[in-house]
């Protein structure tokens, strides 16, 4: 392929009621909010993005909260667990952190150099926080919740269950440019660039276990960065020359987008870099507002209406605290 993934962009899983999804990430796992909009193919219902400060590609998780869906079914065929990047020796402090706010969590060790602390969201979602020996440079969300020696410095890594990785494996390296790691505690470790926090990709084989079934406290897709739509539009034609069956190009305000999906049954996105969160909104208030794209801008008040009322805590928008 002549383009290549510079890591993780995001990935986006399904909630159920939003209020609960917004005090577990911001106020438990300490991120962000940096935007408040709607699934731009169901206006009625949320779409909730997560990240450090800016909403910088590789620090985002987003969620389409639908109030009362059924849980889903972990299994093959999906995106089964999220990881995100903790200082060394920060663990403990989040093991007693989340044991304060009721939410279970174990501490394991995964691949050489690593310590991982397992939970589930109030959705079922997993989480996984991982204290790495690479040192991650990027820094965190100044959160209120969390100190920042101890906060979430961005994704680390996401787990892709497939009944057969061999499929999986070559979408990866050959057509999105990463390359094998290694493989140890049952994972094959992939990676883009320099395989730092942020570019890691593990697959876990699982030819007896269940298919999937997305739905609550799932992750939907994961996607791809790609640094603009020049080379999005290239990837794309290389995909579809490929034989993929990939979208056209689609705007998302904050970035565009194309999809596909992979042999093992997982929906890979692959998005730009650009605009970012900041085009329609300060920094410091980042995801203070509903915002709409200009084609639902004309619906604003049935749009209003039909979403369900939401707090987001003052410390989530600096301006708000500074007023």
């Amino acid at each position: 392929m002549t383009a290549q993934t510079s890591g993780l962009h995001h990935v986006t899983a399904i909630a159920g009621e939003p209020q609960r999804n917004i005090d577990f990430y911001i106020t438990g796992l300490g991120l962000r909010l940096v935007k408040k909009t709607v699934n731009f193919d169901d206006p009625g219902t949320y779409h909730l993005y997560y990240g450090d400060d800016a909403g910088n590609p590789g620090s985002l998780l987003t969620f389409f909260p639908w109030r009362g869906i059924r849980s889903g079914r972990h299994g093959s065929g999906q995106s089964t667990a999220t990881a995100f990047s903790v200082p060394q020796g920060s663990l403990g402090w989040w093991a007693d952190h989340f044991g304060a706010i009721g939410v279970e969590s174990a501490i394991t060790t995964g691949l050489p150099g690593e310590e991982r602390l397992s939970l589930r969201d109030p959705d079922g979602l997993q989480i996984d926080l991982v204290a790495s020996s690479i040192t991650d440079p990027r820094n965190p969300w100044d959160s209120a919740s969390v100190p920042a020696e101890f906060a979430v410095r961005g994704q680390h890594s996401s787990v892709l269950t497939v009944a057969d990785p061999s499929g999986t494996l070559e979408v990866l390296t050959a057509d999105l440019g990463m390359h094998a790691v290694g493989e140890a505690a049952g994972r094959i470790r992939v990676a883009a660039g320099d395989g730092a926090p942020g570019n890691i990709v593990d697959v876990i084989a699982d030819p007896r276990g269940p298919s999937g079934l997305t739905a609550g406290g799932t992750v939907h897709h994961i996607a791809f960065r790609v640094p603009d739509i020049e080379t999005q539009e290239l990837w794309r034609q290389e995909l579809a020359a490929r034989g993929y069956a990939v979208t056209a190009i689609l705007d998302r305000q904050y970035f565009t987008s194309i999809y596909f999906r992979e042999p093992g049954g997982v929906l890979f996105e692959i998005a730009t870099d650009t605009p970012g969160f900041d085009i329609d909104e300060p920094l410091l208030e980042l995801g203070r507002s509903l915002k709409l794209p200009p084609w639902l801008e004309p619906s604003r008040e049935a749009i209003e209406n039909a979403v369900a009322p939401i707090t987001i805590p003052a410390g989530n928008n600096p301006a708000l605290v500074e007023e």
